[in-house]
């Protein structure tokens, strides 16, 4: 993820193997008696690529400093979320303000259709196919607030499909051809 001269320097892999994005860094500056104190603030995200992810924004009187914080807070604030199949149980909308992120499971191959701050924290938590749409306004803040707070909302289909009444694979039936094709392949590995 390339960025623009406020939008962040992208992907960053740090020593224990967490995936690190800086998605925006903002200038701002308080003005004093003496003059304006210039300083930075960085929207951070930090996730495991394996359904742990955060957010978290960083401020400081320089950028290093600013997304250090930032990523020490992300990894603090850091969730579980349930990834099947590379992709999300179910559909959810997450919200903050008046911004509104929808994301959708898609089959495998799709890929992240998603742009932003939603794209990060989406490849971050190690999801591969998804379908996002953000409406209301594109605030990269916002946008990663709403989305986190969809990933908080998320549940596995076994306990979404209980609270329905349904069959797990009622409520997900792409996840019954995988799983029928896995049980296959663990038979025929079994028998030869």
């Amino acid at each position: 993820m390339a960025g623009g001269r406020f939008q962040g320097g992208g992907k960053r892999e740090s020593t224990d193997g967490m995936d690190v994005r800086v998605v925006q860094t903002n200038r701002v500056s308080k003005t004093h008696k003496g003059g304006k104190t210039p300083s930075w603030s960085c929207l951070v995200v930090a996730g495991n690529g394996q359904g742990k992810v955060g957010a978290a924004i960083g401020k400081a009187r320089s950028v290093p400093d600013a997304i250090r914080k930032g990523e020490e807070a992300a990894r603090k604030t850091m969730i579980d979320i349930p990834v099947v199949q590379k992709t999300i149980p179910h559909m959810i909308i997450g919200r903050m303000g008046s911004t509104s992120v929808m994301l959708r499971p898609a089959s495998p191959g799709t890929g992240v259709v998603a742009g932003g701050a939603v794209r990060a924290l989406l490849e971050a938590a190690g999801i591969h196919d998804v379908l996002a749409k953000t409406l209301g306004s594109r605030n990269a803040v916002n946008c990663a607030w709403a989305t986190m707070d969809a990933f908080r909302n998320l549940m596995k289909p076994e306990t979404r499909a209980a609270q329905r009444g349904l069959e797990a694979t009622e409520l997900t039936p792409w996840l019954k051809k995988t799983r029928e094709q896995e049980t296959e392949s663990e038979v025929a590995g079994q028998a030869g």
